[in-house]
């Protein structure tokens, strides 16, 4: 943060060079680990051609349909209001949605059994795309936990 008054700049990534897609370059970008990004690459182009040949359709309309269904629209946060601690909900922010569902989908993929990451990735993408899995999942509790703490929505700030 500056600390006059101007603001912060996005920096958007550059966009990845086969579908020409700032989406796919920031999935790539959380697929990456220790700075291997061709490494993040050719694990993202084989997911992709992995769920062709299952699919037979075109893969990254099943990835961005995955990613649409992953996008959380509210959560909660912990708010301390006179000594008691409240889980009160909130609208999550577009950028934020992204992010979020960009982690829930990998984390769901890391932690699913499978060969490979590749196959992992492509299974847990297919699954959120037809609304199932680990990453849908996490979503539903997401909204269901700012569904009960509703009553809390007066504490927001």
């Amino acid at each position: 943060m500056p600390r006059d008054s101007r603001k912060v700049q996005k920096r958007t990534p550059m966009p990845d060079p086969v579908y020409g897609s700032t989406l796919v370059s920031k999935f790539i970008n959380n697929i990456m680990r220790r700075g291997k990004k061709s490494t993040a690459q050719r694990i993202f182009y084989h997911t992709l051609a992995n769920i062709e040949a299952k699919v037979g359709s075109e893969p990254i309309k099943v990835f961005e349909k995955a990613i649409q269904n992953a996008l959380p629209t509210v959560e909660v946060k912990s708010r301390r209001v006179g000594g008691a601690t409240y889980q009160v909900p909130i609208e999550v922010r577009p950028e934020r949605r992204y992010a979020l569902a960009m982690r829930w989908l990998l984390n769901a993929a890391r932690s699913r059994g499978g060969k490979t990451f590749v196959h992992k990735l492509s299974a847990e993408l297919m699954d959120a795309a037809n609304g199932m899995g680990s990453a849908i999942k996490k979503r539903d509790d997401s909204h269901k936990m700012a569904e009960a703490n509703k009553a809390f929505a007066t504490f927001r700030w």
